[in-house]
């Protein structure tokens, strides 16, 4: 591989990590995040019998939702408005090709947000072993290996809905679209699991529900994954496990939409006309 392709590729994820740790929505955003998982502890210590079931539920919380701002925001200020700008056509006179800047600047932002979860993560460790060192709960937590994983999930999350905002951005003139769809995506995906359980049992007797939106949600099942399959908050709060097939299975199904989006993105990237 020629020297000057990987330098060229760690050009645009370092150049990626700076902008995106300068930005304006990266401070406001992450300084949201901190307050929400600090704030977990303080909200702790007005639950005297699960102080640390509550830490933790509202730290994961906003550690999911601030790392979802900053997933959408990244992609809009540091390639969607590239785009509109037209700048990127300067990174395109490299001896690069479209693919390489567009996985260059993904990288960089997954880089991004593995930084800032693994920052929440620890604060979070902190408040909820802090909330817990004072009273010893019924049915406690775990903060070791199950605590980590369900960081790796909400990290997942994150990527996932990242590569549907990139992908948007490759195909949108609109700066403001990937963060727009981006945010209805986060809706959706979290809350059609819940819609087809639901409706798979019987959605209380309502069958005109059913006929109405049944082959609705089927079809959204085919184009959205279910990432609240990703959501193993239960095993760090209560000790209780999901079943062994849950996690890789989830992890399996986050990472296939990952590259399905991002070699979407490249393909309409790589078709796109500058003027």
């Amino acid at each position: 591989m020629p020297v000057s392709f990987v330098t060229l590729m760690l050009e645009f994820i370092l150049t990626t990590w700076l902008s995106g740790r300068r930005s304006r929505s990266f401070q406001i955003v992450f300084s949201l995040g901190l307050l929400l998982v600090i704030g977990g502890y303080f909200a702790s210590l007005f639950s005297p019998r699960q102080p640390e079931t509550v830490a933790l539920d509202i730290g994961i919380s906003g550690m999911r939702f601030s790392l979802t701002l900053l997933s959408l925001f990244w992609v809009q200020d540091m390639f969607g408005k590239e785009i509109e700008r037209k700048t990127s056509t300067l990174f395109l006179t490299y001896p690069i090709s479209r693919a390489h800047y567009v996985v260059g600047r993904f990288l960089g932002i997954t880089l991004l947000l593995f930084t800032a979860a693994v920052i929440f993560a620890f604060l979070l460790w902190i408040s909820a072993f802090t909330a817990s060192s004072n009273y010893i709960q019924a049915h406690q937590g775990s903060l070791g290996m199950p605590f980590w994983i369900t960081m790796l999930g909400i990290w997942l999350d994150c990527v996932v809905i990242c590569a549907f905002a990139f992908c948007i951005a490759c195909l949108s003139t609109m700066p403001t679209l990937p963060l727009l769809l981006g945010a209805l995506f986060f809706v959706i995906s979290h809350t059609l699991g819940a819609v087809v359980q639901f409706l798979g049992e019987g959605a209380y007797g309502q069958k005109e529900l059913i006929d109405n939106f049944g082959a609705t949600i089927h079809f959204a099942q085919l184009i959205v994954p279910d990432l609240s399959r990703l959501d193993w908050r239960s095993w760090t709060m209560y000790g209780t496990p999901p079943d062994v097939t849950a996690i890789p299975l989830s992890i399996l199904m986050a990472i296939s939409y990952i590259f399905l989006m991002l070699l979407l993105a490249l393909k309409i990237f790589d078709t796109r006309e500058f003027d």
